[in-house]
C-alpha cells in the first residue's frame, strides 16, 4: 500500500485488510500540521522553551516500543501519557497510537508541550483514515449530513472539524449516507476527486454491504429476495410501485439468523442501495422493522430503529487494496430473544 493509513480497531468493530498479511490494529491518530521548533531564544523572564528532540527509525517497529528504547529517563506510563496528550508526531503528524507501525527512514519528534487536542467525537468512533477515505461507526439517532431545513450535530460537521486541525482548508465529502436512526459502519472521501471516483463505481468497488435487521413478527421462509421498483411520495415517504420500470429498482436479499413468534432477527444483504430500501421492503412483506413507525410498526422494543449496517467491503478507490469493516451485531438487537415478550 503506497499510501500512509490509520486505522481504529476499538471495542467491538473489526476492521480487516484482506490483502495484506498482518492487520494493523490502532486506536486513534490525530493529523497535525507540519510544525516548526519553537524558538529556543529565552524570552525576558521566562526560561528557554525546550526545544524538540528528534529520533530516527532505522528499523521496523511500533511507536511505543521505539520510545520506550529511545526515551531512556521515562517510564512506560510516562511514555503512553505523552503520546495521548499530542507530544509525539511521526513525520509532522501528531500520532498518539501505541503501536503504531514505524518505518525505516521516518522521523519521530518528541515535544515538551502539549500540541494539540484530539477531538471528542459525539455519536461516531473512527474505524480507519487515510489520505483518501475515513471510515466511521456511526451510532443510532446521529445524523450523517444535514439537510438546508436541519442545523443540528451530524458527523459530516464533527469529521470537517476533525480534518482541519490539520489544514483549516481541508474537507469532507459525503460518498453515501445512513438514515439518522440507523447505526453502523459508513465512509466519507476527503477529496472531490476520490467522492467521485466511488460515486462513479459504487457498484464496481463495492463487494459488500450487509446489515442486520430486528423486524416484527416470525418470517416463515428462512431466507428470500425482495425486488420492486421505489419511488417517494409528496410526503418525503418511500414506497413500492405497483408498475415495473416505474421508479427506481431495488434489490434485497435476506436471511433469517434467530426468530420467535413476535420478532425476526435477519441478515439483510443490499444488491442496490435505493433510499430507505430495506424498511420498505421490510414492510412489504408484512414484517416491518422494529420501532420503525414511518413503514408500519408498532412496536418498540429496544427504544431506537433495529437496523444496523453492520459489514462495508470495497475496493480503496486510489490504492485497489480490498478492505472489509464489520462490527458487532448491537446487543439490544438480541434482547428479544433472551425473553419473549408476555
Amino acid at each position: 500500500m503506497n499510501k500512509k493509513s490509520t486505522q481504529w480497531n476499538k471495542g467491538q468493530s473489526k476492521v480487516t485488510q484482506q490483502s495484506s498479511s498482518k492487520k494493523e490494529r490502532f486506536n486513534n491518530t490525530v493529523p497535525s500540521r507540519k510544525s516548526t521548533p519553537a524558538s529556543t531564544k529565552p524570552r525576558p523572564g521566562r526560561p528557554a522553551p525546550t526545544p524538540p528532540k528528534l529520533y530516527e527509525v532505522h528499523e521496523p517497529t511500533e511507536l511505543l516500543t521505539f520510545l520506550i528504547q529511545q526515551i531512556n529517563n521515562q517510564g512506560r506510563n510516562a511514555i503512553k501519557s505523552m503520546l495521548s496528550r499530542g507530544q509525539v508526531s511521526v513525520e509532522g503528524q501528531v500520532v498518539t497510537v501505541y503501536n503504531y507501525e514505524l518505518k525505516p527512514g521516518q522521523t519521530v519528534t518528541v515535544r515538551k508541550d502539549k500540541i494539540v487536542e484530539a477531538p471528542i467525537f459525539n455519536g461516531l468512533r473512527i474505524l480507519h483514515e487515510d489520505e483518501d477515505i475515513i471510515v466511521i461507526q456511526k451510532e443510532a439517532g446521529l445524523l450523517s449530513v444535514s439537510t438546508p431545513q436541519e442545523d443540528e450535530l451530524t458527523a459530516y460537521r464533527q469529521l470537517t472539524t476533525y480534518v482541519r486541525v490539520a489544514n483549516p482548508q481541508n474537507r469532507i465529502f459525503v460518498v453515501h449516507r445512513l438514515d439518522r436512526d440507523t447505526s453502523g459502519v459508513m465512509m466519507f472521501a476527503k477529496s472531490e476527486k476520490v467522492q467521485q471516483i466511488m460515486q462513479n463505481t459504487w457498484k464496481d468497488i463495492v463487494e459488500e454491504r450487509l446489515y442486520v435487521a430486528l423486524v416484527e413478527g416470525q418470517v416463515k421462509k428462512p431466507e428470500g429476495t425482495i425486488s420492486s421498483w421505489l419511488k417517494e411520495n409528496k410526503a418525503m415517504k418511500m414506497y413500492s410501485s405497483p408498475y415495473p420500470n416505474d421508479g427506481q429498482h431495488a434489490v434485497t436479499h435476506y436471511k433469517v439468523l434467530q426468530s420467535n413468534r413476535h420478532f425476526s432477527l435477519l441478515e439483510v444483504h443490499l444488491e442496490t442501495g435505493r433510499k430507505n430500501q430495506i424498511r420498505v421492503h421490510m414492510s412489504d412483506i408484512g414484517h416491518p422493522i422494529a420501532g420503525d413507525k414511518k413503514y408500519g410498526s408498532q412496536s418498540k422494543p429496544i427504544n431506537r430503529l433495529g437496523l444496523h449496517a453492520r459489514v462495508l467491503s470495497f475496493t480503496h478507490p486510489t490504492t485497489g487494496e480490498p478492505l472489509r469493516f464489520e462490527s458487532t451485531i448491537p446487543k439490544s438487537f438480541l434482547n428479544p430473544f433472551r425473553q419473549s415478550p408476555s
